[in-house]
């Protein structure tokens, strides 16, 4: 196959195959494909688009550019994805909380984009802890704790690695393909059995209209369902922070006040309300509002303090 006939597909408004769509991924991972070909390619499909099938075909040939994730547990596996937002430290309650509730969480996360810290940051922020970890010890830790938060490996979806850097420079980080594509590659390749995103909307977000966070909510919900994975998304406000305080520290800092407190905040409010679904999906709850319940029981307890500090 030839990158510059799939480059002139696109460019022509037309979709590519799955095969070429695969191999493209496989070049962008080994090299063959090179930066001005990634850039061209990145640019024809933010000014042309792509269909609904080639989205799907393109995420998951990026996923499988690298280790694709396998499990063995007592119990399902599932994950969560945010479009991120300024005091949005949701996932350091989320995942202790499932795990509490005997959800497994193997959440490979990402790091601040622009004006706010991303997840590892906040991680990082407690002294001593490391979120660069072999895949081997992310199964240990999952097995043994039931969650887990780490960043992605060089292996898991190399392909997205190299085009979100060519998105950067190329003034395309805007694609809602791309954007699609870039997400759910990195999601999957955890092989959650269902997956709920939180997709903000405001003006401390990535979306600032309804108009822009449903299309988004629209794009990953259908991939993800046509890539095999429950899918679930909720589109949430970030006109104010969700923390109280606003900085890595601070906001773990915030994290541990609403893990001991004992009483609701917004924090815990939006954490049962994500969590709720995946219980859901897990059957281990009859509807979404039992979910919320069992999560905000367990967070009220203090037990998920316990479990986030192993």
């Amino acid at each position: 196959m030839d990158a510059r006939a799939i480059i002139a597909t696109l460019r022509r408004g037309g979709q590519p195959s799955e095969a070429e769509l695969s191999w493209f991924a496989e070049g962008l991972a080994n090299g063959e494909v090179s930066d001005a070909q990634a850039g061209a390619f990145a640019m024809a499909v933010c000014l042309q688009g792509l269909e609904q099938p080639a989205r799907r075909a393109l995420t998951l040939a990026m996923r499988d550019s690298g280790d694709v994730l396998h499990w063995d547990l007592p119990g399902p596996v599932m994950d969560k994805h945010s479009t991120g937002g300024v005091g949005d430290c949701v996932s350091l309650l989320l995942a202790p909380a499932l795990a509490e509730c005997g959800v497994y969480v193997p959440m490979i996360s990402g790091r601040g984009l622009g004006h706010t810290g991303g997840t590892l940051d906040k991680m990082e922020a407690i002294p001593g802890v490391t979120t660069q970890i072999s895949q081997q010890r992310l199964h240990r830790i999952t097995a043994k704790v039931g969650c887990a938060i780490v960043g992605a490996t060089g292996r898991i979806a190399p392909a997205d690695k190299r085009l979100y850097a060519i998105r950067d420079v190329t003034a395309t980080v805007e694609s809602l393909d791309l954007i699609t594509a870039s997400i759910l590659s990195k999601k999957l390749a955890a092989s959650p059995e269902a997956l709920v995103l939180d997709v903000k909307i405001g003006s401390g977000a990535f979306m600032k209209t309804l108009e822009e966070a449903r299309a988004l909510a629209r794009s990953l919900v259908d991939t993800a369902n046509g890539a095999g994975c429950q899918t679930t998304a909720l589109i949430t406000d970030m006109n104010q922070p969700i923390a109280r305080a606003l900085g890595n520290g601070l906001e773990v800092a915030e994290v541990m006040q609403a893990l001991t407190a004992g009483k609701p905040c917004p924090l815990i409010e939006i954490t049962a309300a994500l969590s709720g679904i995946l219980l859901t999906h897990a059957g281990l709850a009859r509807d979404d509002t039992e979910g919320a319940e069992r999560i905000t029981e367990a967070l009220l307890s203090g037990r998920v303090a316990s479990r986030f500090g192993r």
